[in-house]
């Protein structure tokens, strides 16, 4: 048997599952960090990696280890009804817990002794342990004539709106134009279960992003931000 040790851990504005995007390009503009750890945390183990435009990162879904898998799930692009095979989806419920994810690579730098590796569009919970990173390579990695089954296109967006109330917590932060942006981008891909997308819902929901906590609800006009407030 051998054992994997992460390489490093990753360090995102989603506090918890809930509203991290399904994909990581769906939320282009959240800038996150990759800090390395260990044996690897040296400049020589990223050296040249800026020749990069996009990375592969595979990680462990840490957090849904001890709930074991099952070999059918319910894919939210399905609506959550309909069942298919685990090897058939990217369920975070795996039998050995691996996930992977294109990432855009924004930048390398050290700061007393720590390798940082700044990323964007990345659809992982805070916390995350990474065990590998790859160079992405477009001649080999994309390829045009892929089908993508029940997912081959994207979900739909919907629009995003903020009350005044919302508004003004986040115009008094230093980087309201960015946080607005990287809020708008996650809410809009609706993260409430799947049976209820494109349906009005009195329900009000919170989700822990950035370091707030963040309220909202939908109708037939979108998403609205009701109230943003700092986390407990």
């Amino acid at each position: 048997m051998h054992t994997i040790s992460p390489v490093g851990t990753i360090h995102t504005p989603y506090k918890e599952k809930f509203a991290i995007p399904r994909q990581p390009s769906l939320a282009p503009s959240v800038i996150t960090e990759l800090h390395l750890s260990g044996a690897a945390n040296t400049e020589a183990a990223v050296r040249e990696l800026e020749q990069f435009s996009h990375l592969w990162l595979l990680f462990l879904f840490d957090q849904n280890l001890q709930a074991g898998w099952k070999p059918t799930v319910r894919p939210p692009r399905l609506g959550g009804n309909e069942r298919v095979g685990v090897f058939a989806s990217r369920s975070t419920f795996r039998p050995n817990g691996i996930g992977m994810s294109a990432v855009k690579l924004l930048g390398v730098e050290q700061k007393q002794g720590q390798v940082i590796i700044k990323l964007g569009n990345v659809d992982l919970v805070d916390g995350t342990p990474i065990i590998d990173i790859k160079p992405y390579i477009p001649y080999s990695d994309s390829i045009a004539e892929a089908q993508g089954g029940y997912a081959d296109s994207a979900p739909i967006s919907m629009p995003v709106h903020f009350t005044a109330e919302a508004n003004s917590v986040l115009n008094k932060h230093p980087d309201h134009s960015y946080r607005k942006q990287a809020l708008s981008e996650i809410l809009s891909q609706d993260p409430r279960p799947a049976y209820k997308k494109g349906k009005t819902d009195s329900k009000v929901y919170a989700a822990s992003l950035f370091d707030w906590n963040v309220s909202f609800c939908a109708d037939d006009k979108g998403i609205h931000v009701l109230n943003i407030a700092p986390l407990a």
